[in-house]
């Protein structure tokens, strides 16, 4: 009778670390059904996990999406022997909130310096051709990003759009109008420490 009822409380572990185990080994093999799985199961943890983290649901779907591409494109990468599927998916979501949560430092240190450089450059009495040619230099890295990047940047700049109404306007779910501002803000930064000659004033 004892023996019966320990049989019957373990099995259920025992099969869930055998589903597990199944669904890891479809990962590693590029099993698409067996991903679909995977992210039935784990998503809500992964989700709720990243928006404990960032404070913000949209955001936090975004870093759900990017955890489940990267456990895609990494799946060669999983080793059943350091822990199971749930615990690398959960070490996935650090590093992917940790980077979001840098990106966002990031974006506002943008904003300030760009705010502290537009103040100084009024106190300084800028002249109107330094003005032109910043102006001619963003347009240009503008031109660079992909379309949809280019589009989101161009309503908040042009528009003063707010990411809610641009999400509205277009159709494009929210979380992926602030990915894709993010996303542009950096490459327009990088383009435009690119383009950029000394003395510009950018």
């Amino acid at each position: 009778m004892i023996t019966n009822t320990l049989s019957t409380t373990l099995a259920p572990p025992v099969e869930e670390t055998r589903y597990e185990e199944e669904l890891a080994r479809g990962l590693v093999a590029a099993d698409e059904e067996a991903f679909a799985a995977i992210y039935r199961r784990w998503g809500s943890l992964v989700h709720t996990m990243a928006t404990r983290l960032l404070g913000d649901a949209y955001e936090a779907e975004d870093v759900t999406q990017q955890v489940f591409l990267g456990a895609w494109h990494g799946r060669a990468g999983f080793r059943p022997e350091r822990g199971p599927l749930g615990a690398w998916l959960v070490g996935i979501t650090r590093r992917k909130t940790v980077d979001a949560l840098a990106a966002r430092t990031r974006r506002l240190a943008l904003v300030d310096s760009a705010a502290h450089d537009t103040d100084a450059g009024a106190e300084q009495g800028e002249t109107a051709p330094e003005r032109v040619l910043d102006r001619v230099l963003l347009v240009d890295a503008l031109s660079r990003l992909p379309q949809q990047q280019r589009e989101v940047l161009c309503m908040a700049f042009y528009e003063d759009l707010t990411q809610a109404q641009i999400a509205e306007r277009t159709g494009i779910p929210l979380g992926t109008v602030k990915s894709h501002a993010r996303r542009g803000l950096h490459r327009l930064r990088l383009v435009i420490e690119q383009s950029a000659a000394p003395g510009t004033g950018m």
